[in-house]
C-alpha cells in the first residue's frame, strides 16, 4: 500500500519547501494577551492541539532545529502564543495546548480566550494545523476545537503526530479514521497528513503543504 499522502505534492514542491524551511527561522515574540500580539505582517500558519500532542516538536522537526520551540514532557508547557519568522516569508505560530494541562481553571480559560481572539482576529492566518495524537485519534476536546474553528470560518487541517508509535499497517487506518471526522466539518481540509517528528516521516509533505497554503497555491 502506498503512503496515505503520497503524490499529494510533486518533488519540485517538496524541494522548494525544504529550501524555505532550511532558511533562517527566528523566534519573534510570545504573546500572553491579545494586546501583546505582534502586528499583522506575513502570512501565518498556526499549530494547535491538545497538551503534549507534540506541537513544539513538530515545529522543530519542520525547521530542522532541536530547540527552536521549547518542548516538555509536562502538559501545558506552551503558555503563550509564540511567533517564529521563517525566512521573512512566513510566520509559524505555536498556540497553547488545550485539554489536560495541570493548571488552574482560570488559567485554562485565559489561554482559551487568547487563542480564540487570535484565531478570529488574524486576516493573514492561512491555515491552522490541528495536531492529533495518532495513537488515540480525535478526542472530544479536538472535536470541540473543530466546532470552534468551523464557527470562526478558519481553515484547518488535521495532522497526525507520533506515528512512529504505530505499526506501519495501522497508519493508513488512523488517517482514514481522522479523514472520516474531518468530512463532517465545513472548515476542515479533507486530507489528513500523518507525521513523526522523531523519524521525519511526513515532514517533507507537510512542509510542502504549508508552503502552498502560505503562498496561495492550489491544494490537493
Amino acid at each position: 500500500m502506498s503512503e496515505p499522502h503520497a503524490g499529494a505534492r510533486t518533488a519540485q514542491d517538496i524541494e522548494a519547501a525544504r529550501k524555505l524551511f532550511a532558511g533562517p527561522c527566528d523566534f519573534v515574540a510570545g504573546a500572553a494577551s491579545f494586546e501583546s500580539l505582534i502586528p499583522i505582517d506575513l502570512p501565518e500558519v498556526a499549530f494547535a492541539g491538545r497538551s503534549n500532542v507534540g506541537k513544539s516538536s513538530l515545529v522543530n522537526a519542520l525547521t530542522g532545529r532541536r530547540s527552536l520551540a521549547r518542548t516538555s514532557s509536562s502538559p501545558g508547557h506552551t503558555r503563550q502564543i509564540n511567533f517564529f519568522n521563517l525566512a521573512g516569508q512566513l510566520m509559524l505560530v505555536d498556540l497553547p495546548g488545550y485539554g489536560f494541562a495541570q493548571v488552574s481553571k482560570s488559567m485554562k480559560e485565559t489561554w482559551q480566550d487568547l487563542a480564540s481572539a487570535y484565531l478570529r482576529g488574524r486576516p493573514t492566518l492561512k491555515r491552522v494545523c490541528l495536531l492529533i495524537d495518532s495513537r488515540h485519534g480525535v478526542k472530544d476536546a479536538d472535536r470541540e476545537t473543530m466546532k470552534n474553528l468551523d464557527a470562526a470560518a478558519v481553515s484547518y487541517q488535521l495532522v497526525l503526530t507520533k506515528t512512529d508509535y504505530l505499526k506501519k499497517a495501522d497508519v493508513p487506518r488512523a488517517v482514514a479514521a481522522a479523514e472520516a471526522v474531518a468530512r463532517k466539518h465545513g472548515a476542515a481540509h479533507p486530507q489528513v497528513l500523518p507525521t513523526s517528528s522523531e523519524t521525519g516521516f511526513g515532514i517533507p509533505e507537510l512542509r510542502a503543504e504549508i508552503l502552498a497554503v502560505a503562498m496561495g497555491l492550489p491544494t490537493p
